[in-house]
């Protein structure tokens, strides 16, 4: 409990670090103190944030790798920071889900403290200062490096941010991707994206991306039709973030593998 002269303010990690609680989450150092040996750490591949006429489409792989094996088939990398936004991760996963689950108290605390939320602006700076505090494990290899996009209720449009691994934050103009499919992805999404794509065209062209960069890249999952394993996707507009169902994803996988048999598409 604070005096009224005494607000702690809206910024949750000052709130406890004000309060005396360990220091947790990003920013702590992960690796051995004496720096001898190494460690093998869950690592997200490859995820995509795609702009459409009505918002954002972001969409990631599942699988997590551990040096040359496959760690986990059925990761999620796409996340809810609040009902207008959404964040995707990649990098060593571990910290990458901490990280989030930070972003996500920070903005809830905000909006209580505060009795509004913050702009979509205001929540890309949160989320690149939690970045920056990420710098010395990022340093030591445990590097995370996130997409942010969101439905901008004040412009009433998608927009999408990504970041470096000092925690600059750069406003992307139409389309994203991270990861070490990023490179094959970006290219196909680059190819396929037209301004005004309504909402199923974009959501193709994402499954698209992903499943090129599957093909070139080992560390990235593609459609998995015996464990039925899919793409996570999520659409952020005007109605807020919502997760497609995983029937539908895999009507539309499925529909991309076809087109590729045939000779289209992929």
């Amino acid at each position: 409990m604070f005096d009224p002269g005494d607000d702690p303010g809206p910024d949750f990690a000052a709130l406890l670090k004000r309060s005396g609680y360990p220091a947790r989450g990003p920013g702590v150092s992960l690796a051995p103190g004496d720096g001898r040996g190494s460690v093998d750490v869950r690592h997200g591949t490859t995820v995509v944030a795609l702009r459409f006429a009505d918002g954002v489409v972001m969409a990631g792989d599942r699988r997590a790798t551990e040096g040359y094996s496959i760690a986990h088939r059925a990761m999620d990398k796409v996340f809810p920071a609040d009902r207008w936004s959404a964040v995707a991760i990649a990098g060593a996963a571990g910290p990458a889900v901490e990280m989030v689950r930070l972003f996500q108290t920070q903005l809830e605390h905000y909006e209580k403290v505060e009795g509004e939320p913050l702009s979509l602006e205001g929540k890309a700076n949160q989320l690149g200062q939690l970045v920056r505090a990420n710098l010395p494990a990022a340093m030591q290899g445990f590097a995370v490096v996130p997409l942010f996009a969101g439905f901008d209720e004040r412009r009433q449009r998608g927009r999408v941010y990504s970041f470096d691994v000092t925690g600059g934050k750069y406003e992307e103009l139409d389309y994203q991707a991270n990861g070490s499919g990023s490179v094959h992805a970006r290219n196909w999404i680059k190819a396929g994206w037209r301004d005004g794509m309504d909402q199923g065209a974009t959501v193709a062209l994402a499954l698209r991306a992903l499943f090129a960069a599957a093909d070139e890249d080992v560390a990235t999952g593609g459609p998995d039709l015996v464990r039925r394993i899919f793409p996570t996707v999520a659409v952020i507009d005007g109605d807020g973030f919502h997760l497609l169902d995983d029937d539908d994803v895999a009507q539309r996988a499925q529909e991309e593998i076809g087109g590729r048999e045939e000779g289209a598409g992929l």
